[in-house]
């Protein structure tokens, strides 16, 4: 019984893969980090991490965003639709109001995790095969790595000066 209730305690962790790689270096770096960063969840630092993360989605995504629409992906606006569905979920998880314990952010961890891996292996790989079959037939778009928050993500969870609780962020006066 006591084995149980270890291997239930035991963290939800998924390491990168190269098998998740798309082929587009800049994305492919970003999902790492992203992949890092679920890792880093724990209930000693859940608040942090959890903004830090934020802060990297919007990041991603709107890096991401920018070079699908100025390659001129067809998909573009579909791909977008499931970036802001996965930033309402985000948001309806975080806005519970429920406290952190260890089963809530195993919980977290295993939704970031499983979007993760879901979303890169069907709808962002199948933008890699695109885009590299448009490399091929043309010169490459270059997109300039942002750190500035933008898009969706900027409206729903607000700039740097807000965290995911609604009040002001301890980060931001690092």
């Amino acid at each position: 019984m006591a084995e149980t209730a270890e291997l239930k305690k035991a963290p939800y962790v998924i390491e990168w893969r190269d098998g998740f790689k798309i082929g587009v270096g800049q994305v492919d770096q970003e999902h790492r980090h992203l992949f890092t960063l679920v890792r880093a969840l724990n209930l000693d630092s859940v608040d942090q991490t959890v903004e830090e993360l934020l802060d990297y989605v919007v990041t991603h995504f709107t890096n991401e965003q920018e070079l699908m629409e100025k390659s001129g992906y067809p998909a573009f606006e579909q791909h977008l639709k499931l970036h802001e569905e996965f930033g309402a979920q985000v948001a309806d998880f975080l806005g519970s109001g429920e406290a952190w314990t260890e089963d809530r952010v195993q919980e977290l961890r295993r939704f970031l995790n499983k979007w993760l891996i879901g979303h890169i292996m069907t709808h962002d790989l199948r933008f890699g095969k695109w885009y590299a079959n448009q490399q091929r037939a043309s010169s490459p778009v270059v997109v300039q790595a942002t750190q500035e928050p933008g898009g969706f993500f900027a409206r729903l969870f607000g700039s740097r000066k807000h965290s995911a609780h609604g009040g002001p962020s301890h980060a931001a006066h690092r």
